[in-house]
């Protein structure tokens, strides 16, 4: 059995839990903050500060013997009272008075706790926690070690043996202090070696400012700010702190933190790797299994079967001196690469062979269909960010770039044994980066193509099956009584199938299905070449061969939905988005997409959720283009789609913003669309349908849907705002404006202008977010279509504060006040007073800043605003802070945090992050402002590169209070470079902040 999962894992100690029904409550004692007792969870009185001292004392001896003469000298030292030994005996007295029987005893002059249960002490839990983090660490699982640190941190409530007195007490806290100290450095080393960077710079800039002095502290922020690509920082931190132990203790920096400067300076590339796999689960390694299900009735291609099953077995150790000969001997990364045209088995026989290897390769299997026959492969960065989640690996400690994603993919995998299956390859250049780089490990590929290009790959041709592999397969799935009767039959059947296994199991799967059909019957109708393509060529005519027989031998209401299904963009669609592009009830469109699933016609993704693989998605078109009469029911099965996300994406809005007449001024549509009473299940549908919405979207540029299609993006304006489908919703708004502007259409394109000068907006391209909303203006004034207006002139608004245009920035924000009025737009007229809130801040207008965004507060309050509401009080809270009102500002702005958290507005999280640390500087608490700019730096931020500039001037003066004055100067480095680039009037503050620093 492993060692890292089951039974045969580390054990996580168990703390105490209540006792079944009748047995009495057991104690339970904290030494690790305040000295408390409890039975069960209810609190023991304990007594004076000396009586705890007492019995701090006993429970850090563990059950051992305290004589009355050590327990004299640990309560008051070498001068005691006179009454001494009488006082520790009353504190006994008292004690065994509260604590149960037994538990508190007199032995040899002296006294001891015994009898406590498992988990009753929390040192005794942290030391068992510790012990067994540091036991699988040393095996090499470090989640689960990380895991058991920050419980064993978490058991500490404040200062150890806190309040108590006696010289005993003092240097157990030094003593439980340091050790806590070293805990934490262990997890932090732990975070660093599993890629977690941006979230480990915050809290070791907090730590550091805490305990300047504590050198390993200081190391590990350095490797933590260069690997996450913040080199001059890292370097700023050693000159602080040699500085640092210069001037306090006249001593230079010892060597590991010396070499690590050195390994800095030569951008050591062995640095900029995390040391160890990234993280594993918490209880066992993360282990995907992530294989298709093997087909129970796979089929032939024994030899076949054989020679991969040989070439993995090398891989993975179980094949003696390795499976492809060469200079012999050892494991090696072995990948076979399996081509063949469409249809003919590729996926079938490499899931049966994976299957087969998944012993030999303990550490899991990952699987991804790569979509190379389609127009949308697969980008390997997106499949190495999937992978790397599968394995373990936190989002935040994933990188961006696709070279810095392969690295830690193969990092994670070294030291494992995983076979990865890419399915559906494009080409060699898309399989490089997803390969492992280390040997016990394997790939699978299959391809349409040869992978020549894929150096020592092992290359297999598959061929169509021998006409006796491709009668068994019929007769497997027919069944042999129907079949042994009717030989010749079958046979003709398989040759008309090509002898391709698709094929075969598409026929064979439709005669399975009607009972009263003979072999003969199917046999005659595949001898129609009207129902088939006349012969079978390379490429996609021979896949669409076999497509076309199973499409023709569908039911009516089958082969209508299997057309106007794949007619629709996006990766997969929801079982109630079919119902309408079918204009069937759920129940019916369920019934029959199963069908289809059955003839392997169309995938099931997940319980609802259906995909076509991308070759029969364009046979199904072409099937639609030739086939669906009248053809306008292609567009009006389109069209059905449309309203069918526009009128459930309104829905969503109008439950995330109450009160909001936006929704009143979208198009009317047909067909109705889902009804949610929760917000929650409201914003869930709406991130979840995503990919599928936005693509459907982008596909209605003609003039009919064109309208519907730019509305679309308005409701799921959520999409743009939260970051996390900011790209896709960026590409539809470009394509609708474009097709609107081509149309003539300018109501179409004032709109799509409007979405896309949000989008400009949000990432701080001001210049373009400019030009779109300025244009959005004068269409909408020529289409007299006034919703725009108060978007764009809002949108406009906030780039003029952003570039001190106070003038223009009032203006602008009072005209969207005015048309919000005008409209009756409540939400819309608040939101445009926090943003002249917002103004006037800037402007030092305070009182009327405040009043303007308690104005805002409250109208958002009266309509049971949620995400609103959040940027109400982040407006108001900024107010407070010019104001000098930092704690009530402090207020607003952690409720806002907490609000933006709830409705996955993620920039908008970072962004008030940014404006907590600049209160934080405000009140002289550098240290809590240090440790706000950088969450504000890892999670991203409303406002691109300026405010990013503004974060990265927070942190410097943060960190030049607290005296790395080295790292300050790289912060505000860095920041000058954005302000000056944007023309912020920001940049001024920069330079006079860096002047000082850069004085010879």
């Amino acid at each position: 059995m492993d060692d890292r999962g089951g039974h045969g894992g580390p054990r996580v100690p168990r703390q105490w839990r209540p006792g079944p029904s009748g047995e009495p409550a057991a104690l339970r004692f904290d030494v690790l903050g305040p000295v408390r007792a409890r039975r069960g969870e209810e609190p023991l009185a304990t007594g004076s500060p000396q009586q705890r001292a007492l019995l701090a004392a006993l429970l850090l001896r563990e059950g051992r013997t305290a004589t009355a003469a050590e327990l004299i000298d640990a309560l008051w030292g070498e001068e005691p009272p006179s009454q001494a030994l009488a006082a520790v005996r009353t504190y006994a007295s008292r004690l065994r008075k509260v604590l149960d029987q037994g538990v508190l005893v007199s032995e040899s002059g002296g006294y001891a706790v015994r009898g406590l249960g498992e988990g009753a002490l929390d040192l005794t839990v942290a030391q068992e926690w510790a012990a067994q983090a540091e036991k699988a660490r040393g095996a090499g699982h470090l989640t689960l070690a990380r895991d058991l640190l920050n419980r064993t941190l978490a058991l500490w409530d404040g200062e150890a043996l806190a309040g108590v007195p006696g010289p005993y007490a003092e240097a157990q806290r030094v003593r439980l202090e340091e050790w806590r100290l070293g805990l934490l450095e262990s997890r932090l080393d732990m975070d660093l070696e599993q890629g977690c960077h941006a979230e480990a710079v915050s809290e070791l800039t907090a730590l550091t400012a805490a305990y300047p002095l504590r050198e390993r502290l200081r190391e590990l922020l350095m490797l933590a700010l260069y690997r996450a690509g913040r080199q001059a920082e890292a370097l700023a931190v050693y000159a602080d702190t040699r500085r640092l132990l210069a001037e306090e203790l006249g001593v230079d920096p010892r060597a590991g933190l010396r070499e690590l400067q050195r390994r800095i300076l030569q951008a050591d590339p062995e640095l900029a790797e995390p040391s160890a796999p990234a993280a594993q689960p918490a209880v066992a390694p993360v282990r995907p299994a992530q294989l298709p299900a093997n087909v129970p009735d796979f089929t032939g291609r024994t030899s076949f079967v054989r020679e991969l099953s040989e070439v993995l077995a090398g891989a993975s150790g179980a094949g003696g001196d390795g499976a492809r000969g060469g200079d012999g001997g050892g494991r090696v990364m072995a990948v076979s690469a399996l081509a063949g045209i469409g249809g003919v088995g590729k996926t079938t026989l490499a899931v049966h062979v994976a299957h087969r290897a998944r012993p030999a390769f303990p550490d899991g299997q990952l699987y991804v269909d790569l979509q190379g026959a389609g127009a949308r492969a697969a980008d390997p960065e997106t499949v190495l960010g999937s992978f790397l989640r599968a394995l373990g690996t936190a989002d935040s400690a994933i990188p961006d770039s696709l070279e810095d994603r392969a690295a830690l993919y193969r990092s994670v995998l070294d030291g494992r044994r995983v076979l990865v299956l890419l399915d559906n390859a494009r080409d060699a250049a898309q399989v490089r980066p997803l390969l492992p780089g280390t040997e016990g490990c394997a790939a699978l590929v299959t391809s349409r193509v040869r992978m020549v290009g894929l150096a020592g790959a092992h290359l297999v041709d598959l061929d169509v099956m021998s006409p006796d592999e491709a009668i068994a397969l019929f007769t497997r799935i027919v069944g042999e009584e129907r079949v042994g009767s009717e030989r010749e039959a079958a046979l003709d059947v398989v040759a008309a199938c090509g002898f391709l296994p698709l094929a075969i199991r598409i026929a064979a799967s439709r005669l399975a299905a009607r009972r009263t059909w003979t072999v003969s019957v199917l046999a005659a109708k595949l001898a129609d070449e009207r129902r088939r393509l006349d012969e079978l060529q390379a490429g996609d005519l021979a896949v669409k061969a076999t497509f076309e027989l199973g499409y023709g031998q569908l039911e009516p209401g089958q082969a209508r939905a299997f057309r106007l299904l794949g007619l629709a963009d996006g990766p997969d669609i929801s079982l109630a988005a079919a119902a309408a592009v079918l204009d069937l009830p759920p129940e019916d469109t369920e019934d029959v997409l199963e069908s289809l699933v059955d003839t392997s016609l169309l995938e099931s993704a997940a319980p609802g959720r259906y995909r076509f693989h991308d070759l029969v998605r364009l046979y199904a078109r072409a099937c639609a283009d030739r086939d669906e009469r009248p053809p306008g029911e292609r567009t009006a099965a389109l069209s059905r789609l449309l309203d069918f996300y526009l009128a459930t994406a309104a829905g969503v809005y109008a439950i995330e913003r109450p009160g909001d007449r936006t929704v009143d001024h979208l198009e009317v549509t047909s067909y109705d669309g889902l009804a949610f009473t929760e917000r929650t299940e409201a914003l869930d549908w709406l991130f979840v349908e995503a990919q599928g919405l936005l693509a459907c979207a982008q596909q209605q540029t003609a003039d009919g849907g064109l309208r519907r299609a730019v509305d679309l993006l308005w409701a799921a304006k959520d999409l743009a705002e939260s970051g996390a489908n900011a790209k896709q919703y960026e590409t539809a708004a470009v394509a609708l404006r474009n097709a609107a502007r081509a149309a003539g259409d300018a109501r179409a394109e004032s709109r799509a202008r409007t979405a896309l000068s949000n989008v400009h907006l949000a990432a701080g391209r001001y210049s373009e977010a400019d030009d779109e909303a300025r244009r959005a203006i004068e269409l909408a004034e020529a289409a007299h279509d006034a919703t725009p207006m108060s978007w764009a002139s809002t949108d406009r608004g906030i780039i003029a504060l952003s570039q001190g245009r106070y003038d223009e920035a009032e203006q602008l924000f009072t005209t969207a006040r005015d048309c919000y009025r005008a409209d009756g737009n409540r939400p819309g007229e608040a939101n445009a007073l926090c943003n002249l809130s917002r103004l006037y801040e800037r402007m030092n207008r305070t009182d009327s800043a405040i009043d303007l965004a308690q104005q805002g507060v409250g109208i958002f309050q009266q309509l049971g605003l949620s995400l609103r509401l959040a940027n109400g009080r982040y407006a108001l809270g900024v107010a407070l802070i010019r104001a000098g009102r930092l704690s009530e500002g402090l207020v607003q702005l952690s409720d806002a945090l907490t609000m933006f958290g709830s409705n996955r507005q993620r920039l908008w999280e970072g962004t008030t992050h940014f404006r907590i640390a600049q209160l934080h500087l405000a009140a002289g608490r550098p240290a809590q402002a240090a440790q706000h700019a950088e969450q504000a730096l890892a999670i991203g931020f409303i406002g691109g590169d300026l405010i990013r500039g503004g974060v990265l001037n927070a942190l410097g003066k943060s960190l030049d209070a607290l005296g790395q004055s080295d790292r300050a100067r790289a912060c505000w480095h860095e920041a000058l470079l954005l302000l000056e680039q944007t023309g912020a009037p920001e940049a001024v503050e920069v330079r006079r902040l860096l002047a000082p620093l850069e004085t010879p």
